[in-house]
């Protein structure tokens, strides 16, 4: 069977759990600032926190509203390999497109631009605020190919007419027959540079 091969000008990316390595980040600000050591990043099994991790709704929303302001003492870390693939890209098309369902670009701008180096000049992020909103964003910039972790979010770009590409997470665990990725290098490997 042939393998499908991704076009590089029709590609875009979310954000959170695709290129930033948002949840150990999580995990990070629950035990630095909140004392919560017991939460695993497998019992992460969906996009909901609250339905899947027990934990005080003024921690989670505080964890989270700390991630969102940047206001944390840990490091956040992008997926392996997530920089130089995107640098690649950025050089082949002359453009990268991030949309993410943050209200506001805020401190993960910058860090994209630490991230991207001499190639962020080649990048945009666009925060829709809304995980519905980004399926406009794509199609009025024509992309064809989306890498996200969120389901749900998958079955609105599918519905749109986007190629979702499922990037494996411990959250992203139900039945699907979209492409899947579980790493950049194998990200890579799908991605048409000829």
């Amino acid at each position: 069977m042939e393998k499908t091969m991704i076009d590089p000008a029709t590609l875009a990316f979310d954000i959170d759990g695709v290129i930033a390595d948002t949840m150990h980040l999580f995990l990070d600000i629950l035990s630095d600032h909140y004392g919560v050591d017991s939460v695993r990043y497998t019992d992460i099994t969906c996009y909901q926190l609250d339905e899947c991790l027990n934990l005080e709704e003024d921690v989670l929303m505080g964890a989270i509203g700390r991630i969102l302001e940047g206001n944390y003492r840990a490091r956040l870390a992008p997926m392996a390999d997530a920089g130089m693939v995107l640098k690649r890209i950025a050089v082949a098309t002359g453009r990268l497109l991030m949309v993410t369902a943050r209200s506001e670009c805020g401190p993960i701008d910058e860090w994209m631009r630490q991230l991207l180096g001499s190639q962020h000049h080649r990048s945009r992020i666009v925060a829709t605020g809304a995980y519905d909103a980004k399926t406009e964003v794509l199609l009025q910039h024509g992309i064809r190919w989306f890498v996200e972790d969120r389901l749900e979010t998958c079955h609105l770009m599918k519905a749109a007419g986007i190629e979702p590409v499922v990037f494996r997470q411990p959250w992203n665990r139900q039945p699907h027959d979209y492409l899947e990725v579980g790493t950049w290098r194998e990200l890579e490997q799908r991605i048409d540079f000829s």
